[in-house]
């Protein structure tokens, strides 16, 4: 597997630190309001990266923090006159259900700033004994300069960086033995959440915090750290400049970054009225479009997100869904005859031959994946397979052919996380029986009946399908 490195500005081979297993860090949302489509693509890309690599049979410890602790929820909290662990509890538990709606697994850790304080403070202290760091009436500030690798992750210049300083001051500018040196620790404002520490009670600077979770829950050295590609300059050249500094070891060997997603090729943002939370786009759509979406670029490509792309990313998830409608039908009729053992060894020796065929679109599909994680040509991959699938297995097939085809297609779904099984719905008792009182109207040759009641449901959204199998219903 070749992986793009942000920190060498090249595709290497990805050999992890022990053989077998793979250490992931990805930064995790601000807490402070429900999710937007700009944070899923981050959530959704290295979701896929994760569960491709646990298909290769790498053991992945994957760590996704929450920053529970920012300007940003302070604000939220005195706005709504609550706490801001009220404010970052809940929008944990929102996060965490958007999260599953768009099948994204639950990390192995999903670390708190709030509860890493103790490591925070323990790498502040290092850091200040190394003179790496000093303290300025309570307020803690790293030094850039003393760091002589400072810049090789964005690969900005530092000189370049301080003549343009105006645009990235910070509180307390004045007090700082140079501009682009950046706080570890603030000392507290009044009505702000606190803790004790050396040099004031305050809160610990942003970049510190995924420093030190990285470092508590995978090691000093990482092999993989990802997020958008806004964060890496500059939270993750500090985050390089603490760790590597603190520790004495390369911080992470390789650095992924997905790109922006843009709103009808404008850069989203409450201002234009483009902005989108994750919630938003479940009212139209189901998740796993937006998923299919995300999933349909490369992650280093920029990505537009507009409706006319949505509803393409919609049609095309409902050929995947289909097409596994269409095997489960085949099966269920084939099962009617005999049982389906879904072996190759119950297929004819025609369908054997077939299925020797089938494996050239796992082949494409794991080449795409191995090449930087290429999810637009593993899709492409896949609807190779659709295709394959509508065209080979047929009515006079064995249900053995049908089934083993529709593993191949849940297998390479199931490592993009599309969920391509149609979803069991329940219907409102009062429509179960205008369908049952439908069938009764054709048994008794009451077309006209029969039709009115297709029509009202039609205008209720439900599309009725007279079948050899009896009625299927879905949802318009």
């Amino acid at each position: 597997m070749r992986l793009y490195n942000t920190l060498t500005k090249r595709k290497e081979e990805f050999t992890p630190i022990e053989p077998g297993k793979v250490s992931i860090y990805v930064c995790g949302p601000t807490v402070y309001n429900l999710i937007h489509i700009g944070n899923a693509r981050p959530m959704i890309v290295f979701d896929t990266a994760r569960r491709y690599m646990e298909y290769k049979g790498y053991e992945v410890n994957y760590v996704s923090n929450f920053t529970d602790v920012d300007d940003k929820i302070i604000n939220k909290a005195i706005e709504e006159g609550v706490s801001a662990d009220v404010i970052s509890t809940r929008y944990i538990e929102e996060c965490k259900k958007d999260m599953a709606d768009m099948n994204v697994r639950p990390a192995t850790t999903h670390p708190l700033a709030t509860q890493e304080i103790p490591g925070m403070i323990d790498m502040i202290t290092n850091l200040i004994e190394q003179g790496y760091a000093y303290d300025v009436n309570g307020t803690v500030y790293f030094r850039t300069r003393k760091f002589k690798e400072y810049g090789k992750l964005s690969h900005k210049n530092l000189d370049d960086l301080r003549s343009g300083f105006r645009d990235l001051k910070v509180t307390g500018e004045d007090q700082k033995e140079d501009p682009l040196d950046f706080v570890l620790w603030k000392p507290k404002k009044e009505g702000e959440p606190y803790w004790d520490a050396p040099w004031s009670k305050g809160r610990p600077g942003w970049h510190i915090e995924c420093s030190v979770m990285a470092k508590h829950y995978l090691g000093d050295t990482i092999d993989i750290h990802a997020g958008g590609e806004d964060l890496v300059f500059p939270h993750h050249e500090n985050e390089i400049a603490q760790s590597e500094c603190s520790n004495g070891v390369p911080f992470a060997h390789y650095w992924l970054h997905n790109a922006f997603l843009n709103i009808d090729n404008r850069k989203m943002s409450k201002s234009l009225g483009n902005f989108f939370t994750v919630r938003d786009i479940k009212e139209k759509y189901d998740l796993m479009v937006l998923r299919f979406f995300m999933l349909s670029a490369h992650y280093r490509s920029p990505l537009n997100f507009s409706a006319e792309i949505m509803e393409s990313s919609k049609n095309a998830l409902e050929r995947m869904i289909n097409s596994v409608d269409r095997l489960n039908d085949l099966i269920k009729a084939a099962e009617a005859k005999q049982p389906v053992t879904a072996e190759p060894a119950s297929c004819t020796a025609e369908e054997q031959t077939k299925l020797e065929e089938m494996k050239q679109y796992r082949v494409k599909f794991e080449e795409a994946m191995d090449d930087d994680i290429n999810t637009a040509d593993a899709v492409a991959a896949v609807f190779e397979l659709i295709k394959y699938a509508n065209t080979e297995v047929t009515e006079e097939s064995t249900g053995s052919f049908a089934a083993l085809v529709r593993k191949e297609i849940l297998t390479l779904c199931d490592i993009l996380g599309l969920i391509v099984e149609r979803k069991a719905e329940v219907l409102d008792e009062e429509i179960e029986q205008l369908i049952a009182e439908r069938q009764a109207a054709r048994k008794a040759k009451n077309f006209a009946r029969a039709d009115e009641i297709r029509d009202q449901l039609q205008a209720q959204g439900i599309i009725l399908e007279d079948t050899r199998e009896g009625v299927k219903w879905k949802r318009a």
